[in-house]
């Protein structure tokens, strides 16, 4: 992949003259991409949007790149796909996904929940993809967008809603239905072992292939965990160990599709 306008990188010196264990630990490899010709650079103005399935996945599964992009210059955008009403919560978590992107520097304006009664909070449910395609291409036509960001083939968790996103998003890639130019990142779904070591994973993350990857400080580390905290209904205990050990609260790696 030759380089392109979405870059992420540390300064390049730090990132060209540091050992990797000294990078990480002074957060200097906190975004970086490798390419095939091995450049790296900065987006600046350019137009990101994150496509969820549910209020919390943005907070829950894509804190780094959202903060990540966001200190890269773009201005990302959230798409959520559905209001999350599988225990007729809809409403408050509604409120509650507004909250967390408001933790995570995206204003309310740049918000959209899609609350289609064909596009059920189900994990039996796979969503029709011709819907969600037309749906996702109307608002990256609307918004002017030029990168999308969202789950890869495996959901992170697997949950059938996660997979259909990656479904549709595919396929608007793979037809060509997409605008000039833009580009789509999927986030890695990785084992249950690395899943649960939390920054641990970071030194995996860096050595495994990736056509992007974002590390949090620990600082961002903790505004990611105040977002997720802002799902108050979903804060179920077993969410209470998510919190402390999930590597996506950490760092997310991605491919370009």
């Amino acid at each position: 992949m030759a380089a392109g306008p979405w870059c992420w990188g540390t300064p390049a010196a730090l990132a060209l003259l540091l050992p990797l264990p000294l990078l990480l630990l002074i957060g200097g490899a906190r975004r970086l991409r490798r390419g095939r010709a091995g450049s790296r650079g900065c987006a600046r103005g350019g137009r990101a949007l994150l496509v969820t399935a549910h209020p919390d996945d943005e907070a829950m599964f894509f804190a780094p790149a959202l903060l990540g992009l966001r200190s890269a210059g773009a201005a990302p955008a959230v798409l959520c796909c559905s209001a999350g009403n599988y225990y007729n919560q809809g409403e408050i978590r509604k409120k509650e996904l507004e909250q967390s992107c408001c933790v995570l520097g995206i204003p309310a304006s740049d918000v959209t929940v899609i609350d289609h009664r064909d596009l059920p909070d189900d994990p039996a449910v796979e969503w029709d993809t011709q819907l969600l395609a037309t749906l996702v291409l109307k608002h990256i036509e609307a918004k002017n967008i030029n990168l999308v960001v969202t789950f890869d083939a495996g959901g992170v968790s697997g949950h059938a809603n996660h997979i259909s996103l990656y479904s549709a998003v595919r396929y608007l890639h793979s037809e060509g239905k997409l605008p000039e130019g833009c580009r789509v990142l999927v986030l890695e779904s990785v084992n249950l072992c690395r899943k649960y070591i939390s920054f641990l994973d970071v030194l995996i993350s860096c050595l495994l292939p990736r056509d992007a990857l974002f590390i949090l400080t620990e600082e961002e580390t903790e505004q990611a965990k105040r977002a997720m905290r802002c799902h108050r209904s979903q804060l179920l205990w077993f969410r209470q160990f998510y919190l402390l050990f999930s590597r996506y609260l950490v760092v997310n790696s991605l491919r370009l599709l």
